[in-house]
């Protein structure tokens, strides 16, 4: 009999051969491969698929060869997401980790007195040193003492840092202010990556003035400071920051400039206790210091004739009694005062914090960023060098105040000649801004071109030099 069920299963069990192993489909496959039974448009579509693949293998291998691409850009977390708060949490729990490290006051003064009772003192000089094994002697000490986080100062390659006597022994107190800077400056940099809100290593003028303002009560020139004069103090002080570590004008300062900065150690300098006899010349000099502050704000008041919180190139012609030449008020009006700041055709004026800028730059005319803010204003053209014409015009103004003042006839072929061998510019035609840099005397000659009294006090050198030795002779 047929059996049904039986020729079910031999059916069921015989397998279909793959579509690749069937001659027909091979046969249909080389025949549209090969292009021969398409149309125009169909092949012009498979040549661009080919051209199209051999690129991106090309471009695959290239890649491959290079090596991975760094990415250049990474999109900021928005405002309230997850993302920022775990990385706001994630930066606060590191901040903390690594002040937990520091020393604190009473460590510091442990190691300082550990210093003392285990070093050598010299006979002649009476100076406190300790050799290499004392060396070693006091970090174990100060281990057992203070804890596991002072020994990364006690390294070999710390103590070859310092200069060693003919018996190979370093003086403690260098090694002591050593520490104490490094600690400070690490506190520092905890305290202002704090207040980095976007964590990019960077510091906004906001950001910068909170810092400073956390710091005022520490700093023992700065306690007494009336509280509505804070912001205006911390406006001022944040400033001298952004103009010597900002010099591209971006708004922010990078952390690591800042803390290298000389600004950051002048400001450290109020730390010191007024009873230390600080005079009045010093604390003048101190842009940081309170008298410092009143002064430029006291300066910028009284040029403010219409009292309407900017200056006009009038008013600013005022500065330093007049001193400084009208060129170079124009210029410094041309380069550094934005456009727009008021309305009207001419109302362009000079804000607040465009006039620090311009007192920062002539109070430090003798450092890069201050001589790159005047040189600016004495490129007449915007060439980036300066010809003898351009001397020649500059000067023209300071010999009509010098001769309005009463002093003798000068040649100003003379004073030109002068100034191009004070700078020694490498092109025997023009001087630029390297070239004033170089010649360690760009100060001078910006002074001699843009302001009377500048330009005496270089005529008058010599005589001032000597007033300056007779009371030291006293």
């Amino acid at each position: 009999m047929y059996n049904a069920s039986g020729d079910g299963e031999a059916s069921a069990s015989r397998k279909i051969p793959p579509a690749t192993s069937m001659l027909w489909v091979r046969n249909l496959r080389r025949f549209i491969g090969s292009g021969a039974g398409l149309g125009s448009e169909a092949l012009m579509e498979l040549e661009t698929k080919r051209i199209l693949l051999d690129i991106f293998k090309e471009k695959q291998q290239k890649s491959a060869e290079s090596g991975s691409i760094p990415s250049f850009y990474k999109k900021k977390p928005e405002d309230g997401s997850i993302s920022q708060r775990v990385q706001r949490l994630a930066k606060r729990r590191f901040l903390k980790k690594q002040s937990d490290l520091l020393l604190n006051a009473d460590d510091l003064d442990a190691m300082w007195n550990c210093l003392r009772e285990n070093c050598v003192i010299e006979d002649a000089t009476g100076a406190e040193k300790m050799n290499y094994e004392d060396f070693c002697h006091i970090a174990s000490v100060c281990t057992e003492q203070i804890g596991p986080k002072c020994r990364r100062f006690f390294s070999p390659s710390n103590f070859m840092k310092f200069e060693k006597d003919e018996s190979g022994r370093i003086a403690i107190l260098p090694f002591y202010l050593y520490v104490m800077r490094t600690v400070s400056l690490t506190q520092a940099r905890i305290d202002m990556s704090e207040l980095d809100e976007d964590s990019d290593g960077f510091l906004q003028p906001h950001e910068m003035e909170r810092y400073i303002d956390g710091l005022i009560p520490n700093l023992a020139q700065l306690r007494d400071m009336p509280v509505t004069y804070m912001q205006t103090y911390c406006r001022i002080a944040a400033h001298k920051f952004f103009f010597f570590c900002d010099p591209h004008r971006r708004g922010k300062a990078c952390i690591k400039k800042v803390l290298l900065s000389n600004a950051l150690q002048e400001l450290m300098e109020l730390h010191q206790e007024s009873e230390e006899e600080v005079t009045d010349t010093e604390q003048a000099e101190n842009w940081f210091s309170l008298t410092s502050a009143q002064r430029v704000c006291d300066m910028f008041i009284a040029l403010d004739k219409d009292t309407n919180g900017t200056l006009s190139k009038q008013e600013l012609r005022e500065y330093a009694d007049g001193s400084l030449t009208d060129i170079f008020i124009e210029r410094a009006f041309d380069e550094h005062v934005r456009r727009g700041k008021t309305g009207g055709g001419n109302g362009r004026e000079m804000d607040f914090e465009s006039f620090l800028d311009f007192v920062l730059a002539l109070e430090n005319k003798d450092t890069q960023e201050g001589l790159t803010y005047l040189f600016r204003c004495l490129d007449l053209h915007g060439r980036g060098f300066l010809t003898t014409a351009d001397i020649h015009t500059l000067f023209r103004d300071v010999h009509q105040k010098w001769i309005d003042g009463g002093n003798y006839e000068l040649c100003i072929e003379d004073v030109r000649d002068e100034i191009w061998d004070m700078v020694k510019p490498g092109d025997p035609l023009k001087i630029t801004l390297a070239d004033l840099l170089s010649c360690k005397q760009g100060g001078t000659v910006a002074s001699m071109l843009i302001d009377v009294r500048g330009f005496w006090a270089h005529d008058n050198r010599e005589n001032l030099l000597q007033e300056e030795e007779e009371p030291e002779e006293e």
